[in-house]
């Protein structure tokens, strides 16, 4: 065999080698590609499920979000009607003139004299523009005296330095026990939640 017969054969060789390895790597080059694309399926499939999860957990936040703020509105409405009832009350209460002014006077006065001693110096206190009703009413008590105003829808304040009692028998205070005790029922009647 010539040289130039055995450089042909090992050209031929190598190119046959050549090809084998492009060969090879073509198909190890299309496995890899497949292997990609199949992980790339695999990551958009699994961030379009983040999304959907995403999407619905906003939904909710902001469903939820809506509900307590429309909660709370209720509340809110609620608490201004309450509060303007309560005002409504405290004015029919404070407008409560004549008779029935000086008979619900003279009633909490009566229960908060039960509280001191026949012998004690007790001072009156009340509403401004009642001074002169609780002053005739006061007649009637021995040791008790009308010592000034207390900001209040009417009743009494009275207290005594010597035996050291002090009794609220204000409408005001009345009122609040009231309200207190049935402003469930109150809110009930107004919301109508029975």
């Amino acid at each position: 065999m010539s040289l130039e017969t055995v450089v042909e054969d090992i050209r031929d060789e190598a190119r046959e080698r050549a090809k084998e390895i492009r060969n090879d790597a073509d198909q190890r080059a299309e496995e890899i590609i497949a292997d990609a694309e199949a992980d790339a399926d695999v990551i958009v499939d699994e961030a379009e499920a983040e999304a959907e999860r995403e999407i619905e957990r906003e939904r909710e936040q902001q469903l939820s979000s809506a509900k307590l703020e429309a909660k709370q509105m209720r509340l809110e409405a609620r608490r201004d009607a309450l509060q303007d009832v309560r005002q409504t009350v405290e004015s029919t209460i404070a407008d409560i003139d004549g008779d029935e002014r000086e008979e619900l006077t003279r009633a909490l006065l009566d229960a908060a004299a039960d509280e001191f001693d026949s012998d004690s110096e007790v001072r009156v206190y009340g509403r401004s523009d009642d001074e002169g009703l609780i002053s005739d009413i006061l007649d009637d008590y021995d040791g008790f005296e009308y010592a000034g105003e207390h900001d209040c829808l009417g009743g009494v304040v009275v207290e005594s330095e010597t035996s050291r009692v002090r009794v609220n028998n204000t409408f005001d205070s009345v009122l609040e026990d009231v309200w207190e005790d049935e402003l469930k029922e109150i809110s009930a009647r107004l919301f109508e939640e029975q």
